[in-house]
C-alpha cells in the first residue's frame, strides 16, 4: 500500500461534467486523524505523569507504576458505557505510595550530600620545580561510590572509582622547597553529581472496568447498524487520535484492546467456558484489504506467552458476525489469564477499520450458545428540531412555531432469535437536570407497523414531535442546551443499559446538519472548484462567518488557499455571489485539535451579510486538491450539497451520502462584541480555463465588463497585457501566474504546466 491509496481510491466517485478538462469529480477519503481524541491528547498525555511537572526530564521522576487488579467471571461489555480503566495521576490520591531513588550512593547505600560532585577522570596534584624545569604528578585517592542511571526504574548501581573534580598545580623553586604559587583548575560539568527521582505506585481496584488501555476507539458512530449503542473500533490511530506512522505506507500491528487479569483458577474445561463477541469490517470507516486482519489472543500466564486463537481478514462492510470460542487449553485456567484483540493494517491514519461488540466470557455455556439475545437502541437520537441538529437560539425564540420535528429518527434492533412484543418508548427533555417535556414513542411505529419485533431485525422509525412540547423560548441568554433521554424496550429480558440514550440539543449562533462526528473527508477536485451548502434559516438575519470542520486525509492541504463565499438561491441551486473574500486575503484549512473542532472564519472587516431566505455557503478554492472537510456519514443531507468545477456555469448535486460539516454563523447576540456592520455585495463570476494550462487560457466574466488583462509572475513582474479574452502563456516557463482583470478588481491564479 502507498499511503493506503487503494483504500482511498475505492471511495472516489467520478462525475462527468460539462467540461472534462476540469477533471470534474467529488471525492471522499479516509480521515488521517481523530479530532475527537486529539482534542484530549494534551490532557491525556499529561495524565501519564504527575499533575506536577517532572522535576528531572529524561528520568522516571514523578511517573506512576500501576498495580492492576484482577477481575472475575463472568465478563461482559456491550460498549454502551465506558469500561476502560482510568489511572490516577496525582501522588496525593488514596493508596498511592512512592520510592525515592538517588543517583549516587556511598558503599553503605546512603546518598551522598546534594551538591557533592566527582569525576571518573583520574585527577591529580602536579608539582613543577623551577630550578630543574621538571614536574611530577600525584594522583588523588579515589572514592568508591555506587552510581546509577535514573532513566529507568528500578535503578541498577555500579561501584565506580570517583575523583575530586579539579586539578592542583603547585610551583616550587627547588626540590622540597616551599610553594611559590598554587592554582586549582576545576573540571566543567563533572559527570558524577547527586540527583534523585521518585517513582509512584498506584493500586487499581475497580472491578467495573475491564480494559487496561485505550488504543481502540470507543464510539457510537463508526459501525453500521450495531446491535446496540456503542462499539470499539480498530484502525491506524493511537489512543490520542494520531497516526502510528503518519505519511508512510507501513502496515503492522496497531490498536490493542487488552482485558485486565482474570482469575480463572478453580475453573476448568468441564465448566464449559466460552468466549463470544460480534465483529464487523469497515462500517462507516475505511474498508480493510484482504491482507489486513483482526486478531484475538489468549494469555498463558505460566508460559508468559500470547497464543493466537482466532482471526479474520478484511473485506467490505456487512452485518455483524459472531465469534464463538471454547476455552480448553489448561494453560488458560489460571489466575492472571488475559485476552486481547489487535488489528493489523495501515499505520498512517484512520484506515482498515474493524469493529467489535458484545464481548462475553462466561461459564456454563455451549457450542449452540451463539445468540446475543438483546434488544437495544442502535444510535443516539440526533435532534428534535426540524431539518437541523442546531439552530441559533435567537432564531428559535422568534420562530419556534412548527419547528419541532415531525420525523425524529429512532433506530432499534431486536437481537433476539425470536419475535419480541413491542412496547411504547419515550423521549424526555431536561433542562439543567430537571424534566420539562416528554414525548411517547408509539410501539407499532418503533416496530415498523408490526405487533412484534421480528428476530434479528433492525427498525428505523420516524416519530412526530411537532405537537405538544417545544423548547421553551422564554429562557434568557444567547445560547441554550437541553438533554434528550430516549428510552425504548421490548418484552424479552435484556441488557437495560441498551434501552436508553442521552444526547444534547444545542442552540448557539449557527445552523448545523451534522452530529459533530466526521467519518470521512470530503471535497470537490479541480482548480477553482466551488463547494456550496444550502441553508434556509428560520428568519431573515445577517451572516458574520462560517464554521468548517477540517480533517487531515491522505494529503496535507493546510497550505492550500480558498475564498469563503456566500451565494443566493436560483431555483434550488446556488445563484449570484453575495459575498466572497478578497483575492489577496485568502483563507487556509486549519486542523483544530481543541475543544471546538470547527475553525471559524469571520467575514473580512467584520462585515455582516444579509440573507433573507435560502442561501448557500462554502468556498471557492484556488488549487485542484480536495480540501478535506469533515463528512458526517450518519446523517444524510447530500441533497443540500452542491459543487461546480466550471466557474459556476453548472452546479452538480452531491451523490455521496452524508452531511458536509460546514456551519453558517449568524450575528444573533454577538454584534456588540464583534462590531460588525451590514454589507450586501454582488460580485461577478470569473473563470479562466483550462487551469492548469499548457498554453492558451480563456477568460469568462459574467455580470461585469472588464478593461483588459494584465499578467504577472510570482515576483510581481508584468509579463504581458491584452484586451483579448484569451492569453497565450506558451512562451513563458511553467509556474504560477496572476491575471488581473482591470475595471472589476478580480485577480485569477493560473498554473502553467
Amino acid at each position: 500500500m502507498s499511503m493506503k491509496l487503494s483504500n482511498w481510491m475505492s471511495f472516489v466517485v467520478f462525475l462527468i461534467g460539462v467540461n472534462s478538462a476540469w477533471g470534474q469529480m467529488e471525492e471522499v477519503g479516509p480521515i488521517m486523524g481523530n479530532p475527537d481524541l486529539q482534542r484530549n491528547a494534551k490532557t491525556a498525555k499529561a495524565s501519564s505523569i504527575s499533575r506536577f511537572a517532572k522535576a528531572n526530564p529524561g528520568t522516571f521522576d514523578s511517573t506512576f507504576i500501576y498495580l492492576q487488579d484482577t477481575i472475575s467471571l463472568p465478563l461482559f461489555d456491550d460498549f454502551s458505557s465506558d469500561k476502560f480503566q482510568s489511572y490516577p495521576n496525582d501522588f496525593l490520591s488514596p493508596g498511592v505510595t512512592f520510592d525515592k531513588k538517588y543517583r549516587v550512593l556511598d558503599l553503605v547505600d546512603s546518598p551522598i550530600p546534594l551538591g557533592d560532585e566527582y569525576t571518573t577522570q583520574i585527577t591529580y596534584r602536579r608539582v613543577y620545580t623551577i630550578s630543574t624545569s621538571s614536574s611530577e604528578d600525584f594522583p588523588f585517592t579515589p572514592t568508591s561510590l555506587k552510581v546509577g542511571s535514573l532513566a529507568n526504574y528500578p535503578v541498577n548501581y555500579a561501584t565506580t572509582d570517583c575523583y575530586s573534580p579539579f586539578y592542583i598545580y603547585d610551583t616550587v623553586v627547588s626540590p622540597g622547597g616551599s610553594d611559590l604559587s598554587s592554582d586549582t583548575n576545576w573540571i566543567a560539568n563533572p559527570n558524577i553529581y547527586q540527583d534523585s527521582a521518585t517513582q509512584f505506585f498506584a493500586p487499581i481496584v475497580d472491578p467495573t472496568k475491564m480494559w487496561v488501555e485505550k488504543e481502540a476507539y470507543h464510539n457510537y458512530r463508526f459501525a453500521r447498524f450495531p446491535w446496540s449503542l456503542g462499539v470499539v473500533s480498530f484502525d491506524g490511530l493511537d489512543e490520542f487520535g494520531y497516526p502510528y506512522d503518519f505519511g508512510s505506507a507501513t502496515t503492522n500491528y496497531a490498536d490493542h484492546l487488552t482485558s485486565k487479569p482474570i482469575d480463572m483458577s478453580g475453573i476448568g474445561a468441564a465448566d464449559s467456558v466460552y468466549f463470544s463477541f460480534l465483529y464487523q469490517t469497515e462500517g462507516f470507516g475505511d474498508v480493510p484489504e484482504g491482507s489486513d486482519s483482526l486478531i484475538l489472543e489468549f494469555y498463558a500466564k505460566d508460559l508468559l506467552q500470547w497464543i493466537h486463537v482466532w482471526s479474520t481478514n478484511g473485506k467490505p462492510s456487512g452485518d455483524f458476525e459472531v465469534g464463538h470460542i471454547r476455552l480448553e487449553n489448561t494453560e488458560f485456567f489460571k489466575k492472571g489469564f488475559q485476552f486481547r484483540f489487535k488489528n493489523y493494517g495501515g499505520l498512517s491514519g484512520s484506515l482498515d477499520h474493524f469493529h467489535i461488540d458484545y464481548v462475553h466470557l462466561r461459564t456454563l455455556s455451549g457450542y449452540q450458545d451463539t445468540l446475543f439475545k438483546d434488544y437495544g437502541i442502535v444510535y443516539p437520537v440526533n435532534t428534535l428540531i426540524k431539518d437541523y441538529t442546531s439552530v441559533p437560539w435567537d432564531h428559535w425564540k422568534n420562530n419556534f412555531a412548527g419547528k419541532m420535528s415531525d420525523a425524529v429518527e429512532v433506530v432499534v434492533r431486536n437481537g433476539s432469535n425470536i419475535s419480541e412484543n413491542n412496547q411504547n418508548g419515550s423521549t424526555e427533555i431536561r433542562y439543567a437536570g430537571l424534566p420539562e417535556g416528554n414525548f411517547t414513542l408509539i410501539a407499532q411505529t418503533l416496530s415498523g407497523g408490526n405487533i412484534n419485533y421480528d428476530p434479528r431485525t433492525v427498525y428505523t422509525s420516524y416519530h412526530d414531535f411537532s405537537a405538544g412540547y417545544h423548547y421553551d423560548e422564554t429562557k434568557p441568554g444567547v445560547s441554550q442546551r437541553f438533554d434528550l433521554i430516549t428510552k425504548a424496550s421490548a418484552q424479552f429480558p435484556n441488557f437495560a443499559q441498551n434501552d436508553s440514550t442521552v444526547t444534547e440539543q444545542v442552540f448557539e449562533n449557527y445552523y448545523a446538519y451534522d452530529d459533530g462526528s466526521a467519518e470521512k473527508a470530503y471535497g470537490p477536485n479541480g482548480a477553482q472548484a466551488r463547494l456550496a451548502i444550502k441553508y434556509t434559516p428560520y428568519e431573515a438575519d445577517s451572516l458574520i462567518g462560517v464554521k468548517i470542520c477540517w480533517v487531515p486525509s491522505v494529503t496535507d492541504v493546510s497550505n492550500e488557499l480558498f475564498l469563503v463565499t456566500v451565494w443566493g438561491d436560483n431555483g434550488g441551486q446556488p445563484g449570484d455571489t453575495i459575498y466572497q473574500d478578497g483575492f489577496f486575503f485568502p483563507r487556509q484549512p486549519k486542523y483544530e485539535f481543541d475543544k471546538n473542532l470547527f475553525t471559524t472564519y469571520y467575514f473580512r472587516d467584520t462585515m455582516k451579510v444579509h440573507v433573507g431566505g435560502t442561501f448557500y455557503i462554502g468556498w471557492r478554492q484556488f488549487g485542484s486538491a480536495r480540501l478535506n472537510v469533515g463528512l458526517d456519514a450518519n446523517i444524510i443531507n447530500n441533497d443540500k450539497t452542491f459543487y461546480s468545477l466550471n466557474g459556476e456555469a453548472t452546479w452538480i448535486q452531491s451523490t455521496i451520502p452524508g452531511s458536509v460539516m460546514i456551519r453558517p454563523v449568524f450575528s444573533t447576540g454577538m454584534d456588540v462584541s464583534l462590531g460588525v456592520h451590514d454589507i450586501v455585495k454582488e460580485k461577478p463570476s470569473v473563470i479562466a480555463y483550462p487551469n492548469p494550462t499548457t498554453g492558451m487560457v480563456t477568460i469568462n466574466v459574467d455580470r461585469a465588463i472588464y478593461n483588459g488583462v494584465e499578467v504577472y509572475d510570482l515576483q510581481g513582474r508584468l509579463i504581458t497585457k491584452t484586451d483579448s479574452d484569451q492569453v497565450d502563456l506558451s512562451p513563458n516557463p511553467d509556474g504560477v501566474y496572476f491575471f488581473k482583470l482591470n475595471g472589476i478588481g478580480e485577480i485569477i491564479k493560473v498554473i502553467k504546466r
